[in-house]
C-alpha cells in the first residue's frame, strides 16, 4: 500500500494545485498532477511550464514513493467521495487503485522522472515578506485591468517594481492603468518584474484574508512566492514596459467626488441601453449635477443625473462603461474622487481613504 488517508487530507491540496494543469497540451503529462511522498509529508505539484504550483500536507507513509495520476480526474473522483471517508492507494502494475467508500477507482499512473520541475532561480534576491491580506486587497483593486492576448507581451503581465521602500503593483491594458503601491519596512534595491496574468491571478486566489505572511523571492528569470504550505515558481515575463506613471495627469479641469455605490448603480441602469459593440458612456458634467447617458444602434437612450458639488465650467466626456463599472466594483470605498480634463484629458478615479491606489482610463474619440 502506498498511502492510506482521509479523502480532505487529499482532496485539500489537489484543489490548490489542479488549476495550473492544462486541459490540453502536446505533452500529455502537463495534465497530471506528481504526488511525492518521503515517509512524513504528501507533496503535490502541476505545472504548465510555465508556473509550477506545490502544496505539502503532513501525511505519514510506510515507504517513499513518486508517480504521476491525471489531476483533474482524481479531482472528480476525489470529490464525489463522501467527505471524511477513508482511502487507500495501492499500485496494480502500472497503474494506480484507488479504494475508499465502497467505490474501487483503476487510474493510469505515468512515471515521475517524466514530469517537468521547473529548476530554482540561481540569480535570486534576499525574500520580500509581505502580509496576505494586504497584498490580496491591493491586487484585488488592480487584477481587472490587465489585457489578455494582446500583441504587446508586457500588457499581458502584472509589472511588479522595487522603488525604494516601497513595493508598485501596475496592471495596464494599454487604454486604462490601475496602481496600488505598497509600502515596506525597511529600501530595497531596484528592482523590475513582469508577472504573467495566469500567474498573478493564481497567486491572488492563493492568498487568504489573514495577516499571515507570503514570502516573495525574486530572480532573474524566475518569482517563487511562498505561502504557508503552497509554493507557486513561475517564469518572469522578459519584455520592457513602458514608463507608466508618467501617463498620471498632474492637473485636472475637473475633480469630483462622488459616493462609489449609487454611481455604480446608475452606470449598471443606464448601460441596459448600451451599444453592444461600442460600450459607449457619455458624461455631461454641468453645475451642479453630474448626468450619465448611453444610447445604441437602435436610437434608444437611457440617461440618469446624480447631484454633484461642481460649480465650475460645463465638461463632456466619454468612456467605455466597463472601465467605469470595474473600478466602482472592485474599489470597496464609500467614495471616490474623479479628475477629469487636464493634460492627459483621461479620468483620474483615486480614493480619499486610500492614497496608495490611482485608476486611469482614457476616453473614447469621435
Amino acid at each position: 500500500m502506498l498511502l492510506r488517508t482521509d479523502r480532505d487530507t487529499l482532496l485539500a491540496p489537489l484543489s490548490i494545485v489542479c488549476g495550473v494543469a492544462p486541459r490540453r497540451h502536446a505533452l500529455p503529462i502537463l495534465s497530471h498532477a506528481l504526488l511525492e511522498a518521503d515517509g512524513e509529508n504528501l507533496a503535490l505539484t502541476a505545472s504548465d511550464l510555465e508556473i509550477q504550483l506545490q502544496s505539502r500536507r503532513a501525511v505519514p507513509t510506510d515507504t517513499p514513493f513518486r508517480l504521476c495520476l491525471p489531476a483533474r480526474k482524481l479531482l472528480d473522483i476525489l470529490r464525489a467521495l463522501p467527505a471524511g471517508c477513508e482511502l487507500q492507494l495501492k499500485r496494480h502494475g502500472s497503474q494506480l487503485l484507488l479504494l475508499a467508500a465502497g467505490s474501487r477507482f483503476l487510474l493510469q499512473a505515468l512515471p515521475a522522472d517524466d514530469f517537468p520541475l521547473l529548476e530554482a532561480d540561481a540569480d535570486t534576491a534576499a525574500p520580500l515578506r509581505l502580509e496576505q491580506g494586504e497584498l490580496k486587497r491591493k491586487l484585488g483593486q488592480i487584477l481587472y485591468a490587465l489585457a489578455d492576448n494582446d500583441i504587446r507581451p508586457y500588457l499581458n503581465a502584472l509589472l511588479l517594481q522595487l522603488d525604494g521602500g516601497e513595493l508598485r503593483l501596475i496592471a495596464s491594458d494599454g487604454v486604462r492603468l490601475a496602481f496600488q503601491r505598497y509600502p515596506l519596512p525597511a529600501p530595497l534595491p531596484g528592482r523590475t518584474l513582469l508577472l504573467p496574468r495566469k500567474a498573478a491571478l493564481e497567486l491572488a486566489k492563493l492568498l487568504g484574508d489573514r495577516d499571515a505572511p507570503i514570502l516573495l523571492e525574486p530572480g532573474a528569470r524566475q518569482l517563487a512566492c511562498a505561502i504557508g504550505d503552497t509554493l507557486l515558481r513561475c517564469k518572469l515575463l522578459d519584455a520592457r514596459a513602458p514608463d507608466y506613471l508618467r501617463l498620471l495627469p498632474q492637473r485636472h479641469d475637473c475633480e469630483l467626488t462622488l459616493p462609489r455605490l449609487p454611481l455604480l448603480e446608475a452606470v449598471q441602469r443606464v448601460a441596459v441601453l448600451a451599444h453592444a459593440k461600442f460600450r459607449q458612456l457619455e458624461l455631461a458634467i454641468r453645475p451642479g449635477q453630474l448626468a450619465l447617458r448611453c444610447r445604441n444602434a437602435d436610437r434608444e437612450e437611457a440617461e440618469e443625473t446624480l447631484p454633484t458639488d461642481w460649480q465650475g465650467p460645463p465638461l463632456d466626456a466619454s468612456f467605455n462603461l466597463q472601465y467605469l463599472q470595474d473600478v466602482l466594483t472592485h474599489v470597496p470605498a464609500e467614495h471616490l474622487r474623479f479628475g477629469l480634463g487636464g493634460d492627459q484629458r483621461g479620468m483620474l478615479v483615486t480614493n480619499p481613504d486610500d492614497p496608495h491606489f490611482q485608476y486611469l482610463a482614457m476616453p473614447l474619440r469621435g
